[in-house]
């Protein structure tokens, strides 16, 4: 049976539809929800090939949890299973950070958040280290059976936690290490068998694309295909630079814009994180769409939506398009929506093409040994990037002024809310949407609830 007529296309589209509103957390979280839900849950693809399609995601710069998406509906439903896959991921997040980003410049303040950001942070991160867990413990195993990919984790953690190394650093020495190790150590960068049970029949649902799974046709490589696919991305660019130019000139807001947000696609790899400097320095200090406290009051809305955390660049178009005026002082909503989508478009359009393109030399190359192993290595420093950023998460959500100083007041409630959450997760299983909202209630209640009766009862 093709994967296409076990998984329905309508099917898809409904878990697309719903991963695009639950999709909370950053990248980590995001990746935990799909291999739960689509490896463990649904068993639509199985775990090998969704660390295979993870590794290669990893290396392309933009939003890996979107590509992942992308990647994976295409392998199921071809072209437009990627496409309704990708901008499912996004559509929801756009939508929500265009309406509070019209609440943040129609009355200058977002302290109702507040009470649902406190409870939020602590179950973001209760995500990432339930992500540290089960990558973890897929990919490294015990430290005596695979010591070199346990030392690729450790040093990926202190690399860049310690010293700041840039990602794109870490992920070229994973690959060395991972090609030395494929050659020189293939037990140690060989897949991870799966678990048996008692019988010895292995104990796992067989998933649509199984590990032998042949690849499908359409995810077979055709240099006429790769040629159509790049005809057709360049065209989906050109076009609307070209319209952009042509309505308000290359040194118009949009067109600035869609140039700006194209570079940041192509030349920022690490995830949100490492982009947002980027996007800081030219955005802020560059193009001056907004200022640097906007820019942080950014990114905490991004945090409190689902979809990737580099939908913040939506937020940045809204108030550009706000500030810049750009339909004019009478359309001001439509402007800032106009320029927060069109930050949108020229952000994730790379992103398609490069899955659409490079998906089927990618199947190709499963279960050969000397492409996966680097790919494995990569897994490996992923697992301690990933680490390093629950200790980042930690440290601005246990200590009161969010700054991360050891200095800084301790918050042993913020600590309780994360113990819970991770306990949610880890221990009883519970789904991401769940503890997000519980999490979130619960700060809204300590924020806001607590305080008022303590004063009346006072």
């Amino acid at each position: 049976m093709s994967p296409t007529a076990s998984v329905g296309f309508v099917q898809a589209l409904r878990f697309w539809f719903k991963l695009g509103w639950i999709s909370f957390g950053g990248p980590a979280g995001q990746i935990a929800v799909m291999h739960r839900e689509l490896v463990e849950q649904r068993h639509w693809i199985s775990e090998r090939r969704f660390l295979h399609a993870l590794n290669y995601c990893m290396l392309l710069p933009g939003p890996e949890a979107q590509q992942l998406a992308t990647y994976i509906g295409w392998l199921l439903h071809r072209t437009w299973g990627g496409v309704a896959a990708g901008v499912l991921f996004v559509l929801p997040s756009l939508l929500i950070l265009i309406g509070l980003s019209w609440v943040y410049v129609a009355y200058g303040q977002v302290a109702w958040v507040a009470g649902l950001l406190y409870g939020i942070k602590p179950a973001v991160a209760a995500l990432v280290i339930h992500a540290v867990h089960r990558m973890g413990g897929k990919t490294l195993r015990h430290p005596a059976q695979r010591p070199l990919l346990w030392g690729i984790a450790l040093a990926s953690f202190v690399a860049i936690w310690a010293f700041s190394v840039p990602f794109p650093l870490i992920v070229s020495v994973a690959l060395l290490l991972g090609w030395a190790g494929g050659r020189w150590w293939p037990a140690q960068m060989a897949p991870v068998a799966p678990a048996h049970d008692a019988s010895g029949a292995v104990a796992r649902a067989p998933a649509a694309i199984d590990d032998d799974t042949p690849v499908p046709p359409h995810a077979r490589f055709s240099r006429a295909r790769l040629l159509r696919v790049l005809a057709v991305g360049a065209a989906f660019w050109w076009l609307p630079m070209g319209l952009l130019v042509a309505w308000q000139g290359w040194d118009g807001t949009l067109a600035a814009m869609g140039w700006f947000f194209t570079k940041a696609a192509l030349l920022t790899f690490g995830g949100a994180y490492a982009v947002l400097p980027y996007v800081y320095q030219g955005a802020v200090v560059e193009h001056a769409w907004l200022l640097g406290p906007q820019m942080i009051d950014g990114l905490a809305l991004g945090e409190t939506t689902p979809g990737p955390l580099i939908m913040v660049v939506a937020f940045v178009g809204f108030l550009g398009g706000w500030g810049q005026q750009v339909l004019g002082p009478d359309a001001l909503f439509l402007g800032a929506a106009l320029a927060a989508t069109v930050v949108t478009w020229f952000t994730f359009l790379p992103s398609f093409i490069f899955i659409l393109a490079g998906g089927p030399l990618v199947e190709s190359t499963h279960g050969k040994l000397h492409f996966t192993a680097p790919l494995t290595a990569i897994t490996a420093a992923v697992v301690g990037v990933i680490a390093s950023l629950a200790l980042f998460f930690l440290s601005h959500v246990l200590w009161r002024d969010g700054t991360g100083s050891w200095l800084a007041r301790f918050d042993p409630v913020a600590l309780v809310l994360v113990l819970m959450a991770t306990l949610a997760l880890v221990r009883y299983r519970q789904g991401v949407v769940r503890v997000i909202v519980c999490s979130a209630l619960a700060g809204w209640a300590l924020q806001t609830v607590a305080p008022g009766l303590s004063r009346a009862l006072g």
